[in-house]
Parts: C-alpha cells; sequence; structure tokens
C-alpha cells in the first residue's frame, strides 16, 4: 500500500520511561508495529438481471502487509432503484503501485458472501459475490484520496452479474498500531490508539413498532413489533462526542433475513452535574433491507435522544430510543432498545496524562463454517458453507469476547446472513506456547436465502484448537452446533476453520 510517513514511528518508542517511583511501569511494554492502512469506500454501478438498475455502496478496512499490499474485512449493499436488502459481507485484497508523489494505481478482489431478493429472474446461488477492479488513484491532503476505475460484480453460482463499468472511490489512510500479542497481561502506556482504533464494542437489543404507514413488499401492512439485535463500534473525538458503525439483524417479528449497516454521530452531555450519567442525541445514516421490509432503494436514516450510564467499572450501560425511517420505501418505525458497552482503548492523551493499562490480544480472522444439514423452509436439509468477518477481545487470559458477521457462500441459501457475538473460555499456551484450547457460546441473529430460523434468534456453541503459525497468525479449528434459540427450527453441527491476524491494545 501507499508509502506513510508514520511506518517510521515504528522506530520510535511510543510508552514513556517510568519514573522510579512508578513501579508497576518499571518495564513497560511498547508499541512493536505501525503499519499503514486505510478506510475505503466505492460505488459501483450495475444493470440487474430483471431489467432495473441498481448501485452497490461498500466500506472497507485494509492494513498493508507491506507498502505494496494490503489485505482487510469490508461489505457490499445495495443503495439504488427498489433493491433494498441485498448485502454481502467479505474481504478485499489490493495491490498499488506508485507513479508519482501523490497518485497511485490500484487493482484490487473482493471475495464477499451475501445477496437477497431473490425470484425467478434473479439468483444469487450460493451467495459467493466476487468484484475485480483497477483504478487510479489521487492523494489530498490529510491522507484523503479519490480515484476511478473500472470494475465488475458477479455472483458466479447465479445469474446476478454487471459488465465492465465505471467505479468511484473515496479512501483515507491512517495507522495500524499495535503491541506485540506476546506482549499480554503486561503493563503498558500509549500516546495513541491501537488496532483498528474503536474506544469501545457495543452489544444492542430491543424493539420496533412499525407505524401504520408500513408496508412489506407486497404492500401487505405490518403488524406486531420487530425485535433486532446487533453490535457497534465507536471512537470518541472528544468528551462526549462520537462516530461509529452499527450492524443489526432481525431476531423476532417474522422478519428474518432483514440486515442493516449504519454510520453514527452523537453527542451526550453530564446530567444532573454527573460525568458518569450522561443524555444527548444521535443521528445515523446507512443501508437497509431484507426480509420482506420495503427499504426502497435501501436507504436509511435514524435519529433519537439517549441515555448513558458510564459504571465506576469502566463498561457503560446506555438506553436509546427515536425513529428508523426509510425515505424511498414504505417503512417507518419508533423504536426502543437497551445497550452493553464494553471498553476497547480510549481517547489519546497526553504520555504525561496517561494512567496506563494492560496489554490484552484482539484478533481479526476470516472464518469459513460448514453446516451439513441446514433445514430449509420447504422441508429440505442441504450443506451450507459460510464465510464470515470475525472478531475477539480478551479480557483477561482466559476470558474472551467475539463476534462473527457472514453469509451463506456455497450450497444453495445465497441471500442468508448472520451476525453473532458471545464469550469465550481459553487455556494457557500450551506445547511451547503454540497451542491453545478453547469454547465459546454465541447468540445473535439470522435469516435469508430460505433458511428456517423461526424469528431470526440463533445461538451458536462450539469447542476449538488454536494454533500460532507465527507472532501473529493463529489458525483455529472448532466444532459445535447452531440452532434456534426458540423452538427446533434449525440445528446442525458446524465445522470452523479460521485465519486470524493477532496484535496487543490496551485494556485500561
Amino acid at each position: 500500500m501507499t508509502r506513510h510517513i508514520a511506518t517510521l514511528l515504528a522506530l520510535l518508542p511510543a510508552c514513556a520511561l517510568a519514573t522510579p517511583d512508578e513501579a508497576p511501569f518499571a518495564n513497560p511494554a511498547r508499541i512493536n508495529t505501525v503499519r499503514p492502512a486505510t478506510i475505503e469506500g466505492n460505488w459501483t454501478r450495475m444493470k440487474m438481471p430483471d431489467g432495473g438498475r441498481t448501485a452497490f455502496a461498500s466500506l472497507s478496512y485494509m492494513m498493508a502487509f507491506d507498502d505494496d499490499w494490503g489485505f482487510g474485512p469490508g461489505f457490499y449493499g445495495t443503495a439504488k432503484g427498489n433493491y433494498g436488502g441485498i448485502f454481502t459481507v467479505g474481504f478485499t485484497g489490493q495491490r498499488r503501485w506508485r507513479l508519482s508523489s501523490n497518485t497511485h494505481i490500484a487493482a484490487s478482489l473482493y471475495v464477499g458472501a451475501g445477496g437477497g431478493l431473490s425470484n425467478q429472474q434473479m439468483r444469487f446461488g450460493g451467495g459467493l459475490m466476487l468484484r475485480p477492479e483497477l483504478s487510479i488513484r489521487t492523494e489530498n491532503n490529510g491522507g484523503w484520496y479519490t480515484g476511478v476505475g473500472i470494475s465488475q460484480i458477479r455472483f458466479p453460482s447465479g445469474n446476478v452479474k454487471s459488465g465492465v463499468g465505471l467505479a468511484f472511490t473515496v479512501g483515507r489512510a491512517m495507522d495500524f498500531v499495535s503491541f506485540s500479542p506476546e506482549d499480554a497481561g503486561r503493563p503498558a502506556r500509549a500516546g495513541r490508539r491501537a488496532g483498528v482504533g474503536f474506544d469501545e464494542i457495543t452489544l444492542i437489543g430491543g424493539f420496533e413498532k412499525p407505524r401504520a404507514s408500513s408496508r412489506t413488499r407486497g404492500g401487505t401492512p405490518y403488524a406486531g413489533k420487530l425485535g433486532k439485535a446487533g453490535a457497534e463500534l465507536r471512537q470518541y473525538i472528544a468528551d462526549g462526542s462520537w462516530w461509529g458503525f452499527e450492524a443489526a439483524g432481525a431476531a423476532k417479528g417474522g422478519v428474518d433475513g432483514y440486515m442493516e449497516v449504519l454510520g453514527q454521530i452523537g453527542q451526550d452531555w453530564p446530567l444532573f452535574g454527573s460525568p458518569r450519567l450522561r443524555v444527548g442525541g444521535q443521528l445515523g445514516l446507512g443501508l437497509g433491507g431484507g426480509g420482506n421490509v420495503d427499504t426502497g432503494n435501501g436507504w436509511l436514516l435514524r435519529a433519537g435522544p439517549t441515555l448513558r450510564w458510564i459504571t465506576p467499572w469502566g463498561p457503560s450501560l446506555r438506553l436509546d430510543a427515536g425513529f428508523t425511517h426509510a425515505p424511498s420505501g414504505a417503512y417507518t418505525a419508533p423504536f426502543i432498545r437497551a445497550a452493553l458497552s464494553m471498553p476497547l482503548d480510549r481517547t489519546p492523551v497526553l504520555i504525561g496524562d496517561d494512567n496506563g493499562g494492560t496489554v490484552r490480544v484482539q484478533q481479526l480472522g476470516a472464518s469459513v463454517m460448514h453446516l451439513p444439514r441446514v433445514r430449509f423452509k420447504d422441508g429440505r436439509r442441504e450443506g451450507v458453507s459460510h464465510l464470515a468477518v470475525s472478531m475477539s477481545r480478551e479480557f483477561s487470559s482466559r476470558l474472551y469476547g467475539t463476534a462473527q458477521a457472514g453469509s451463506a457462500a456455497a450450497g444453495s441459501a445465497g441471500a442468508y446472513s448472520f451476525g453473532l457475538f458471545g464469550l469465550g473460555v481459553q487455556s494457557d499456551p500450551l506445547w511451547s506456547n503454540k497451542l491453545r484450547v478453547g469454547a465459546e457460546w454465541l447468540v445473535g441473529a439470522a435469516g435469508g436465502g430460505g433458511v428456517k430460523v423461526g424469528g431470526g434468534a440463533v445461538t451458536q456453541a462450539e469447542a476449538w484448537a488454536q494454533w500460532s503459525v507465527s507472532e501473529r497468525l493463529r489458525l483455529r479449528a472448532g466444532l459445535g452446533q447452531f440452532r434456534t434459540i426458540r423452538g427446533s427450527d434449525q440445528s446442525t453441527p458446524l465445522a470452523h476453520l479460521q485465519l486470524s491476524y493477532a496484535y496487543g491494545a490496551l485494556q485500561r
């Protein structure tokens, strides 16, 4: 990827030396890796098999292996025409060639899984999506860059395929800063965020009550409540000011397969003079659809008040309310939801003002899961393979939190997607510190692709063994079971293979 001045920081100490009276920091861990990274979005137009036209919007995060190659997770969703609800989740690999000090050529390949809105004219097959791209980019001040190029979107096992057409890109270069995972448990200080740069991860659950004007894609009015479950990543840019991303899916209400991804900004202020109890508001903009919900072209708006309590122990509890609205569709619903936030990092401060923390391991990985006996709504059972993005964060040497988001990539369940989060336990390193064993339990939402999942609330349990291929690469294999939470609509064993990148970040 693009050469970046920040790579020179890898040669500099990022943690201040402890003074003699600072015994816990007499031998602190130090940041040992600073790699270039980027957040990149693009816009790709295409014609669908039923004759309509749409456009896919995307957001990807890529970290550099060196100055030329980058790799990372991303998602694509439809944002034009009457196709709201087509989503894929996957990974992008990118090679860059520099032409001048502010211009480069990029060749990219996105491999993802998903789909949506399948019918007789429009089929996504097993769900695998490929998107090659060749583009030229111009870099601007502040790390921003823009580009234009050619690309193609296709689902090889279905009939959804675009011609070669124009694609437009906007991105921002940044740093991926981390400690060595071998420093886990050691005290450290850092004047900057580590890892992907977010300060907290939040688990969300709540209900929406569609208004009388809301309709299905077939024009039928909605009745009852919709339950949703999801997760949010947030970064604080000042006291009480934040931005972040949220992904959620239907977990109750008969709209399994509904999914939404939004970017959010917000602000809150101390209530009754207490810095821990805060009241404010938030705004969201993003894409959503599926589950027969009429979101039109897919764009969603969200706004409402929020009440947050920062506990003395670190986690935060939150209560949100407001409205979700699809401007081009027939869906408007007030919502209420509760949230539990776990700290990942915090807004950077000067080293002298930093109380420091403990290095904990985080992992960002690619997962392939095979479910051999998936039950479909028409009564058949077939094998389905999933592609997923996975993240985990240690809370201690034995306990960790984890999350997965993915879709079907092989089989006949194209458009099936899921999001899961939960807790796991693990052993101390075994066999020359190369092997770990553990188990985890996750809950979340899933649906689409004709898979029978009731209202959409699902759970997954797994036992696993992990091998450290190198200082940062981890290869994990696991066996477990996937099922619906209520009733016996779905129950199937699963086999899971995961390759992840491990890095150290501070737990403050």
